[in-house]
């Protein structure tokens, strides 16, 4: 009796000393740009585990991101939340974010290499199996990663939430190496009808492995908690609004993704 009271407690001491670790860490881009990463990991969890990326919404590498790290990290895999604005910078104001996300998208190449850049970090941190990697992306950077797949970039999965779907580099047959899992808004007047035709259609052509799911009642940024809030003031906007069982219904759908795609 004694000895299973001393197994249970030595248990317990141990998952009250295992937490979430999180660092943010200082890179550069190749344009120069100085970016600060955050990377999030499960301290008890010995040796290398599958990495993902998270590329922020248009408002940039803010809280929201951080925490999706953080709740990758809970779910065993090591978490870094990218930079692609420089400096970590973020807003809650549609202008600046407007003028953040065309200064960093406006020269393709530039932006690519931001990512690559972001990528490369993950695989370096000796928390992560540089041999199975992913990336999820939110607004924004649901086309970010959306658009690494396009360009082959050697991933085992890729998640859009609420992403950009429109590029003007399209994907080539055989181009797309990655699975891709797209969980969409069936409200979201930020991206037309459309454009998800031109992406199915993009994706059909390209001989992807895709999944597209259109989540009812919910509009863009529905995975957001602070959307709503977002959404009003003296800005008058966007159309973006939080929608809980959205939010959880595409998180379900991202675990069952990368358990799958990482085997």
């Amino acid at each position: 009796m004694r000895l299973l009271l001393a197994v249970f407690l030595l248990a317990l001491s141990t998952l009250s000393q295992a937490e979430i670790k999180t660092r943010s860490i200082p890179y550069q881009s190749p344009d120069g740009t100085r970016m600060i990463g955050y990377l999030a990991y499960d301290d008890a969890i010995k040796g290398p585990r599958p990495g993902v990326v998270v590329v922020h919404e248009w408002w940039g590498l803010n809280d929201y991101a951080k925490r999706r790290a953080r709740d990758l990290a809970a779910l065993g895999y090591s978490a870094l939340a990218i930079d692609m604005y420089g400096e970590g910078k973020n807003t809650e104001h549609p202008k600046d974010a407007m003028a953040f996300m065309q200064a960093a998208t406006q020269n393709s190449a530039a932006a690519s290499a931001r990512f690559q850049a972001g990528l490369e970090l993950l695989k370096q941190q000796p928390q992560t199996n540089p041999d199975k990697l992913a990336a999820i992306g939110y607004c924004f950077g649901g086309g970010v990663v959306l658009d690494a797949a396009r360009r082959g970039v050697p991933l085992a999965g890729v998640v859009s939430f609420h992403g950009a779907l429109a590029t003007d580099t399209p994907a080539t047959p055989g181009s797309v190496k990655a699975r891709i899992l797209v969980e969409h808004g069936a409200k979201d007047s930020m991206v037309t009808a459309q454009n998800v035709s031109a992406f199915k259609a993009e994706m059909d052509k390209a001989g992807a492995d895709y999944r597209f799911v259109s989540l009812e009642g919910a509009k863009h940024g529905f995975t957001n908690p602070d959307a709503d809030r977002l959404s009003h003031g003296d800005h008058g906007g966007p159309d973006i609004g939080y929608n809980k069982a959205a939010d959880e219904s595409s998180w379900a759908d991202m675990r069952a993704f990368l358990k799958k795609v990482f085997g």
